[in-house]
């Protein structure tokens, strides 16, 4: 298969509150035919969630093979659990030139761009540091001591964002979804991705 034909892996990650989910949520009600990145874990199914839907269901065992095979674009450990992004389900999808966004925090984004180099990064950030609080406040879940960690980690992540390929300031949702689909267009006309496509009609008229 060309270059041309494989999808893109669209790396999307930013610090807590920025509102990842609720941007990839919206870009994929706009855009339907791109593919959610389905992450494997260790822990239990939870009611109503289904396999390779929600999550690849995995025993200890399992996931602990698969990170000695090197089947994993990315892996981490919480609270006594494992989760992590299958390199398989992503190049199935990528192979069969479907566009794949990965949903994923900062430390999880840096390991997927040492194994695959070759996907989109973009870093969502919020307007300003005040925006970000509010929006984490406003949550109403967390007690001052963890804001003021999350706004420590924020700050750190933000210092990270020279990793990226893209910075998109999630400011209005609709906004936002609008930057992201510019970038995969600009993405898909990239030099690299044409000049394969018109050598093989090139060859094909010889």
């Amino acid at each position: 298969m060309s270059m041309v034909d494989r999808g893109l892996l669209l790396v999307l990650s930013g610090p807590a509150g920025v509102g990842k989910g609720t941007v990839c949520k919206a870009l994929r009600e706009v855009m339907p035919g791109l593919v959610y990145s389905v992450s494997a874990t260790t822990r239990q199914p939870r009611p109503g969630e289904v396999e390779g839907v929600n999550y690849f269901f995995k025993s200890q065992e399992e996931f602990k093979r698969m990170i000695e095979e090197d089947a994993l674009l990315e892996w981490a450990e919480y609270v006594g659990n494992y989760y992590g992004t299958p390199r398989q389900f992503v190049d199935d999808m990528l192979n069969e030139g479907r566009d794949v966004i990965l949903e994923i925090e900062v430390q999880g984004a840096l390991q997927v761009k040492e194994s695959f180099p070759q996907g989109t990064f973009l870093f969502l950030a919020p307007p300003d540091l005040n925006e970000l609080e509010n929006r984490i406040v406003g949550r109403g879940t967390e007690s001052q001591e963890i804001i003021r960690k999350r706004m420590e980690v924020a700050r750190a992540e933000i210092e990270l964002m020279d990793h990226y390929d893209y910075v998109v300031v999630n400011d209005v949702i609709e906004s936002a979804c609008d930057r992201i689909q510019a970038i995969i267009t600009a993405e898909h006309l990239k030099k690299d991705r044409q000049v394969h496509k018109y050598r093989k009609w090139l060859q094909e008229v010889e």
